[in-house]
């Protein structure tokens, strides 16, 4: 009888892990071809996994929440076509081998990832493995606590259920903090972040735990902070002529290219050109060096239907004409919203771009989407009034205008730089040529 392996598939470059978030499909349930088994979730997108062949799951070797590498079995598919006895002996007579079988197999894969996945925890001097170190980055859960949980497995070790009840006493204030105080003042003012504050509620008040996402989104958001020193640069510019423009053209452009034509391909087009100019914005940094990017792909910032964002890249984007930027933006909006983007459509970003003006903001102070040194944050366009010199003298007009937040690293981006480049930005789009094409 042919099994077959059903593995993690390749998800794009740089992605080589993944968490299962739920089984589409149950022990001895049908499986049609190319019909999703499960869902994943990385660090950056949910997407599903699906069958190979038709047949029916005989074996799940991860459960939910397992992490999983990318290339590792994590189901058994049955591809005997007369599968109806199959099916019979599985749901009545082998549910429990069934499990216990997929537990023995992932407790072998874990145990072959021990020797392979580098130490997270490398100033313990306990042993734990992949799965609890991972379990306990994603709680936030320190070395000198995670030295503290007392384990029941083999000599000690702390066990997937030893953390997993750990975290739980400790959300129902049952378990205090044990954390044993380490010398090193940052260590200590880390450990110290991380440790829950107290919070009084009443009856009223409605406790509800984040989701995946908005926990991945709140450890990145404390983590570029801690990494980066941020500072902002901010330049008022005048985009009268782009509105003028945009109102003229955009009947037109939707009608021959089949896109609509928003502000944000413009503003995205003017970046691509001021990186261009100042390649020491698009740069990233690892450990004392600096590593200049040849490619300048675009993150967008994309806020998602649940209030979750996301940045998914604009892959070349100096290699784009306007038609090329708006389909490429309006693309990976559209995909974002229904939830359908690829790990690879979020990977890669040299430089991003937040349009904080959407939701009415007149300017932000964003924080860098790490390992980046820059963002951009566009703010809302107004109508102001406005100084206006011409030959015969100066009057007061009403003009378009808005604000450009650059925030930036100042590891490595002084002053000079960070303001040079929103100040390019500017002059590209105040110099918006109203007689192009598009």
């Amino acid at each position: 009888m042919a099994r077959f392996e059903l593995k993690l598939p390749k998800m794009g470059e740089s992605v080589a892990e993944a968490t299962i978030t739920n089984w589409l499909k149950e022990v001895g349930d049908k499986i049609e071809a190319d019909e999703a088994v499960l869902e994943i979730a990385t660090d950056k997108v949910d997407s599903e996994v699906p069958s190979e062949v038709s047949g029916i799951l005989v074996e799940q070797l991860f459960g939910k929440d397992d992490l999983v590498q990318v290339g590792q079995t994590i189901a058994i598919i049955e591809t005997e076509s007369d599968v109806s006895s199959l099916l019979v002996d599985k749901v009545t007579e082998e549910p429990t081998i069934s499990k216990e079988v997929a537990e023995i197999e992932k407790t072998i894969e874990v145990a072959k990832e021990i020797t392979s996945v580098p130490q997270d925890f490398s100033n313990s001097d306990k042993f734990f493995s992949p799965l609890v170190k991972n379990i306990a980055k994603e709680e936030g859960i320190s070395v000198a606590e995670l030295e503290s949980i007392s384990g029941s497995g083999k000599e000690g070790r702390v066990t997937k259920e030893d953390i997993l009840k750990y975290i739980e006493d400790r959300k129902s204030n049952i378990v205090k903090s044990t954390v044993i105080p380490i010398p090193e003042v940052v260590e200590a003012k880390v450990q110290k972040s991380q440790q829950a504050v107290p919070v009084s509620v009443n009856g009223e008040d409605e406790i509800v735990e984040m989701d995946r996402m908005r926990k991945l989104i709140s450890g990145y958001m404390v983590a570029s902070v801690q990494t980066s020193a941020h500072v902002q640069s901010f330049i008022e510019v005048d985009v009268t002529n782009i509105v003028k423009w945009r109102d003229r053209i955009k009947a037109a452009f939707e009608k021959r290219e089949g896109e609509k034509l928003t502000f944000t391909p413009i503003m995205m087009e003017a970046v691509a050109k001021a990186l261009k100019d100042f390649p020491g914005m698009n740069i990233s940094v690892e450990g004392d060096y600096i590593i200049k990017k040849k490619n300048i792909n675009l993150g967008m910032a994309a806020a998602l239907p649940n209030g979750n964002l996301i940045v998914p890249v604009i892959k070349n984007a100096d290699q784009l004409n306007l038609v090329g930027m708006a389909k490429a933006v309006n693309d990976l909006g559209n995909r974002a919203k229904a939830g359908k983007l690829k790990p690879d459509d979020t990977q890669g970003g040299t430089y991003t771009v937040t349009n904080v003006g959407s939701f009415g903001s007149v300017f932000g102070t964003p924080i860098i989407n790490q390992p980046q040194v820059g963002i951009l944050a566009l703010g809302a366009i107004r109508k102001v009034p406005a100084v206006i010199e011409t030959p015969e003298g100066d009057f007061i007009g009403i003009r378009q205008k808005m604000f450009l937040s650059h925030s930036y690293d100042h590891r490595v981006v002084d002053g000079a730089l960070g303001g040079s480049f929103v100040k390019r930005v500017a002059e590209y789009l105040e110099a918006f040529d109203v007689d192009r094409d598009f």
